[in-house]
């Protein structure tokens, strides 16, 4: 077996044996030693994020006279490349890190101080030429430069992704619901029998739902749009110009194509990862909708002979090993595994969140891998039901066979002859096997107009009149 090469680079502690095909440098080199912990890697996102905000800072520094103009121009080239993906490979620090992110803000650095020292016609390593910290990293710290490309890369992941995924699943749950609005079918509540209602006004609800959670990713896109840059290490702004991050940040927007600006307030913005905790709490509450309507669409699928069958589900593949013909709610099952994902990662956020101790939080890398987690798989999960699923689903004839049948019909009777007498001949209905219209004949002088208006089951689907109800 050849060993491979390595190199020897420094860092403030002393010499570190690195590959020799690597980017990074001594201080990478040292937390890939110190954290063998797991395969979990920063996302694709994450690392976007972080190389537009280092070449967004060396333009800025460019401008300033801090950075001369070479130096700044190779920084800048090697930066878009980290941003664009070329270098993903060189990330190798594990999640499970320092909290503060030190460590993956150290790998940027190196990767793009030595790759800007190649542009140069350097050696990797030589830090004469350009170093990772005074260069690279001017007028920044870990502590304001992480939890800044936290958000933007929540940001970018929401954009581009997440949005148009809720918007795609919203826009197949209207169709649907426009499409059964002239189905009838039986309401349940505590599962069991409930007036009528139309199946589109049941989409139109799981539309409601997702039209909502909508309005929420907003609130967290605005909340997410204040980054920490500018406080430097513990929210002072010591070693930066006043001016540096609204600079910055003017740059980084433009790269961005939607605004960032600087928070208001430093100390609150490195001591807490408070937005983080606020925009995975609206990913769970998504998440928690998510459930609902996979489970209901599941169970309105479900049989399709002993069960409920008031809609068909596309088929995609065959359910079961054993029982041929079998086919199952795959993709709704698929979404709420999602689902629980995302909530089981909000309960990690959560607790990160109570991680900041004084002027810093020290659980900012799990929260960021567990945030951009969410945001991925929710994207991806919507998107898949709205096309697999709900894009295909077909309305029966079961839901509007089953309507006079039911029981709670009797409801409709109440404004005419009270509530003690359509309880009764409810009850006497279901011990006989009758409908309610055939004991209302019996027991009402109501005529077979006036009972063909009342139990009129489009009817019920709107307001119409006084009466009373209970679930």
């Amino acid at each position: 077996m050849i060993k491979e090469l390595t190199r020897i680079e420094r860092d403030s502690m002393g010499e570190m044996a690195v590959p020799g095909k690597a980017y990074y440098g001594a201080s990478t080199q040292r937390a890939v030693l110190n954290f063998p912990i797991s395969n979990l890697r920063f996302q694709r996102s994450f690392i976007h994020a972080l190389g537009l905000i280092k070449y967004s800072a060396a333009v800025v520094n460019e401008e300033l006279g801090d950075l001369p103009e070479k130096l700044a121009e190779a920084i800048q080239e090697a930066a878009q490349e980290v941003a664009s993906g070329k270098f993903d490979d060189q990330f190798v620090v594990d999640i499970f890190q320092t909290g503060s992110g030190t460590s993956s803000n150290m790998n940027a650095n190196e990767v793009i101080a030595n790759r800007a020292i190649e542009i140069l016609g350097g050696a990797r390593g030589d830090r004469k030429i350009i170093h990772p910290n005074d260069h690279v990293n001017q007028g920044m710290s870990s502590n304001d430069a992480i939890p800044t490309a936290i958000h933007i890369a929540a940001l970018i992941e929401i954009k581009d992704k997440l949005m148009p995924a809720l918007c795609h699943l919203h826009g197949e749950l209207n169709r649907k619901s426009e499409e059964f609005m002239s189905v009838i079918k039986t309401g349940r509540t505590h599962l069991q029998d409930a007036t009528p209602i139309k199946l589109g006004q049941e989409f139109f609800g799981y539309a409601g739902q997702i039209e909502r959670a909508i309005e929420r990713l907003k609130v967290a896109q605005t909340r997410l749009s204040s980054v920490a840059l500018g406080g430097t290490a513990v929210g002072t702004g010591i070693n930066t110009r006043p001016d540096f991050a609204g600079l910055v940040l003017k740059v980084l927007s433009k790269q961005l194509d939607f605004t960032v600006i600087e928070t208001t307030n430093h100390f609150q913005a490195q001591s807490t990862i408070d937005e983080i905790v606020e925009a995975s709490g609206i990913l769970k509450t998504i998440a928690v909708s998510l459930i609902k309507i996979a489970n209901d669409i599941r169970w309105l699928g479900c049989g399709p002979r002993a069960g409920i069958g008031e809609i068909e589900l596309p088929e995609v593949q065959p359910g079961s090993s054993i029982m041929p013909g079998k086919v199952n709610p795959v993709i709704a099952e698929s979404l709420i595994m999602v689902s629980a994902q995302v909530i089981g990662n909000d309960t990690t956020i959560m607790i990160a969140g109570q991680s900041g101790n004084f002027e810093l939080n020290v659980m900012m890398p799990v929260a960021a891998y567990n945030l951009l987690q969410s945001i991925e798989l929710l994207a991806s999960g919507c998107d898949n039901f709205a096309k697999q699923c709900v894009c295909g689903l077909k309305a029966t004839k079961r839901g509007p066979q089953l309507v006079e049948q039911g029981l709670a019909l009797c409801t409709a009777l109440v404004p005419a002859v009270g509530y003690d007498l359509a309880a009764k001949i409810s009850h006497e209905a279901h011990e006989s096997g009758s409908t309610i219209r055939e004991i209302a004949r019996k027991r009402t002088k109501l005529s077979e107009e006036e009972l063909n208006k009342l139990l009129d089951p489009f009817q019920m689907t709107e307001p119409s009149g006084l009466g009373s109800s209970s679930s």
